[in-house]
């Protein structure tokens, strides 16, 4: 409403200006003048800020895309089964982002060790889970398949939009579907085998007074524990489930057989 009021009401002052004679008219012409170069001046300097923000983001994804191998290299063996430099790629895109979105730089030299090891023993690991699912039985039906896909597109407005968020992920459709196809039996391994024991009401309060400390520190309102308590045993129990699989795998790992190739 301001936007469409403001030319109105600087019409109605200029014609009330008109008859204050030819000084005030000088003044006006050099005050919109100055105006006019002050907005040529800041849009100029926030087209250049732009372009050197952009050049900044071209910068690094050349050197983000340096890190990966090539495609059809082997990258580590796990009790036989390869995993490919295309595998590698994929999870390196994922750590990349979550690495920057903590505000740290991947491609400095201790980044990027870091997110080499954390990609390879992410990739290890969930070759050994899925190893583990196969062993047990556990499978992932068409229709399974077919509805998690659903469940994804669904998170996005077009097709357009799922497709640009496949690229930037380094995705196609094939690479997503084997993923999908991958998650399920992993997904129903852990849910069935990775059991945790309820946090207890002791272990609730706790972390109920942590954030209510941090909460509070900041100036924010809050919650009673009841309102929260179901969410914060759900936080409790997953960051369980965290800590036993971790150990899980490590123990699967000292009875395979591991060859990092690169």
């Amino acid at each position: 409403m301001k936007k469409l009021l403001y030319p109105i009401v600087i019409g109605l002052l200029a014609v009330g200006l008109t008859a204050c004679g030819s000084n005030d008219e000088a003044d006006k012409k050099n005050d919109e003048k100055e105006t006019k170069t002050t907005e040529a001046q800041k849009s100029k300097e926030t087209a250049k800020a732009t372009e050197e923000q952009q050049k900044k983001m071209e910068e690094m994804q050349k050197k983000l895309d340096k890190q990966k191998v090539d495609e059809k290299k082997t990258v580590a063996i796990v009790n036989d089964e390869k995993i490919t430099g295309a595998e590698y790629n994929t999870v390196l895109s994922t750590t990349q982002m979550q690495m920057q979105q903590f505000g740290q730089d991947p491609t400095s030299k201790e980044g990027a060790k870091q997110i080499k090891e954390q990609t390879i023993n992410s990739l290890v690991g969930q070759t050994l889970l899925l190893q583990a699912a196969d062993e047990k039985g556990y499978t992932a039906s068409k229709a399974e398949i077919e509805k998690q896909l659903a469940k994804i597109k669904e998170q996005y407005e077009t097709e357009e939009k799922f497709q640009e968020a496949m690229k930037q992920a380094g995705l196609n459709s094939k690479m997503l579907n084997t993923q999908i196809a991958e998650n399920i039996p992993y997904t129903k391994y852990v849910d069935k085998e990775i059991k945790v024991e309820e946090p207890t009401d002791e272990e609730i309060q706790k972390y109920y007074d942590q954030i209510a400390e941090q909460s509070k520190a900041s100036g924010q309102e809050v919650k009673k524990l009841d309102e929260m308590k179901p969410q914060i045993k759900e936080q409790l129990e997953q960051q369980k489930k965290q800590e036993k699989l971790v150990k899980h795998v490590e123990e699967l790992q000292k009875k395979a057989k591991v060859d990092i190739k690169i």
